[in-house]
């Protein structure tokens, strides 16, 4: 295979990927073009290479910043902006999962410690099933996020070495 077509398919099934975890595939597949770019590259460079438009560009462009994992790169002489995404790929997993910490299951976890307070009679089936949901959704929740915090701040080393620890 050659690499055109290895970047091609890479590109494509990480888009696919993506949209497993509920992220856009054109936004992923922007921030897979620049993964796998040596440079950083220009809007009109990223247009070209997926073929879509400015606007799909721009908007995808401003979204994976947002998320942390591309950064504007200016270049001497050039008028243009050009794009780099973080090439280290643990650096944008813990991004990643600091992200989804933050837009995802920090709301979630606000809404459940509300609904720890909730009022009602302690002998009411209905009152106890519901505390008790809520309980247990809140204690994974937790767990997730020490999980995830684990992850964004651990090495990648560390990490897969206290995950096996814990596996055995």
């Amino acid at each position: 295979m050659k690499l055109e077509e290895a970047k091609q398919q890479f590109i494509q099934a990480w888009g696919s990927l993506a949209t497993q975890w509920g992220i856009n595939r054109t936004m992923a597949q922007v921030h897979a073009l620049l993964l796998v770019s040596p440079e950083a590259m220009s809007a009109e460079e990223v247009m070209e290479a997926l073929d879509i438009s400015r606007g799909n560009v721009n908007m995808n462009m401003r979204e994976l910043i947002d998320w942390g994992l591309v950064e504007r790169v200016y270049k001497q002489g050039e008028r243009k902006e050009f794009f780099s995404a973080e090439k280290d790929i643990w650096k944008v997993t813990r991004q990643v999962a600091r992200e989804r910490k933050r837009r995802e299951l920090e709301p979630v976890l606000k809404v459940l410690e509300s609904l720890q307070k909730v009022e009602g009679d302690k002998k009411d089936p209905a009152y106890k099933s519901f505390t008790e949901a809520m309980q247990g959704i809140h204690r994974v929740a937790k767990n997730a996020e020490k999980g995830i915090d684990l992850l964004s701040k651990s090495e990648e080393s560390m990490f897969f070495n206290l995950l096996l620890k814990i596996l055995k």
